[in-house]
């Protein structure tokens, strides 16, 4: 392997799933402007909208997660095609 290639800035960060509200705590390098406050130690904050305790492969129940409305935007996108 390479040499001097790997980030040394790795860091606890935050990680929260915006659809249910777990938070889980891992190493990271990723930028954030955003802190959370876990167990009395802020963290840097990481916003995803999927993880592994919402994921339908790990749950096993099909949800739909829209938080950005791409549905709505990708219907009224092509409804000029229908027929």
């Amino acid at each position: 392997m390479r040499k001097g290639i790997h980030p040394k800035n790795y860091r606890l960060v935050a990680f929260k799933d915006m659809s249910n509200g777990d938070v889980f705590l891992t190493k990271s390098t990723a930028n954030s402007r955003e802190t959370l406050d876990v167990e009395g130690v802020e963290y840097p904050l990481i916003k995803l909208d999927i993880s592994r305790t919402s994921h339908p492969f790990y749950t096993g129940k099909m949800k739909l997660v829209d938080s950005a409305g791409r549905i709505d935007k990708f219907k009224s996108k092509y409804a000029k095609f229908k027929k």
